[in-house]
């Protein structure tokens, strides 16, 4: 198929070479031209110098930029990708955003003879890097139906979880159980240390059980070496912790060790910790925080 990919960071940038090597034919867009240049040395295809330009005839518009902004500005700014698409594409957000930006860019691909998914995806750089992401979609079955063996490319799991903005809500749910693992995590470490343990060994042996998790296997060792450089930054975890809590307070839900955790999160950026990895949590323990 023909394809624009939006949005070349370090989930765009893998997610577009899988869809390159399956065969399809891939026009990148990215705000930083020298990204979309690497990613032509390194997948063949082509790059635009805007938006619009790379959606222009293709079948498929992927984006996958920062928040809500940044998805208005490449969708419905000027040069958005909405103002050439074709009558009867489809736009595919994998950005993580709001279920309220979902639907706006739904009713607004709906007025255009277009058809809108929103498909935020979970599993980090790696994930991303290895073709191994979640993503939780959101929209119809006949939209879905045309996108799912695409995004094979790069998905390890993928599911139609409801109405445009359930996909959305399915990456508030990953983020608020995240939240709360990584502190419990990090509050598992700092007592650990504070007990004298071999934490090597501990945690070999409770991975496999009932305290086990991905965060345990994949960030236990990193965060005993006090090394945060390994995945998903803090700055970036704020901005979904907000997305979530903002949307509790519309549908009443109660998330006190979410808004906790957020609070935890912006002591790391007040220490300059934004661009941490999540795990970063036990810095502030360590301090006395």
């Amino acid at each position: 198929m023909n394809i624009a990919f939006i949005g070349l960071g370090v989930m765009g940038f893998p997610m577009a070479g899988y869809l390159a090597a399956a065969g399809h034919q891939v026009c990148v867009y990215n705000r930083t031209i020298a990204k979309a240049e690497a990613w032509v040395r390194a997948h063949s295809g082509c790059h635009a110098a805007t938006p619009a330009e790379a959606a222009k005839g293709v079948d498929i518009v992927f984006t996958c930029v920062g928040n809500d902004e940044d998805l208005r500005e490449v969708t419905l700014g000027d040069k958005g990708v909405l103002h050439e698409m074709k009558p009867g594409a489809i736009l595919v957000d994998h950005t993580t955003a709001s279920a309220e930006v979902a639907r706006e860019l739904d009713q607004a691909a709906r007025t255009r003879g277009l058809a809108f998914l929103d498909a935020p995806v979970s599993g980090g750089q790696a994930g991303a890097e290895s073709g191994a992401l979640s993503v939780m979609i959101g929209g119809t079955e006949t939209d879905y139906a045309r996108v799912r063996p695409v995004l094979g490319a790069y998905a390890k799991s993928q599911r139609l979880l409801g109405e445009v903005g359930s996909g959305q809500l399915a990456k508030m749910v990953n983020q608020i159980a995240i939240a709360g693992l990584v502190q419990g995590l990090a509050e598992a470490v700092h007592f650990v240390r504070r007990s004298g343990l071999d934490g090597e060994a501990v945690f070999d042996v409770i991975q496999h059980g009932a305290a086990g998790s991905w965060q345990m296997v994949n960030r236990h060792q990193t965060m005993l070496a006090d090394s945060y450089d390994f995945g998903f930054a803090v700055d970036w975890m704020r901005k979904d912790l907000q997305i979530a809590l903002n949307e509790a307070r519309r549908n009443g839900a109660r998330l006190p060790v979410t808004a906790l955790v957020d609070q935890f999160y912006a002591d790391v950026q007040a220490e300059g910790g934004g661009r941490l990895d999540t795990s970063s949590l036990l810095k502030r323990l360590e301090k006395g925080q």
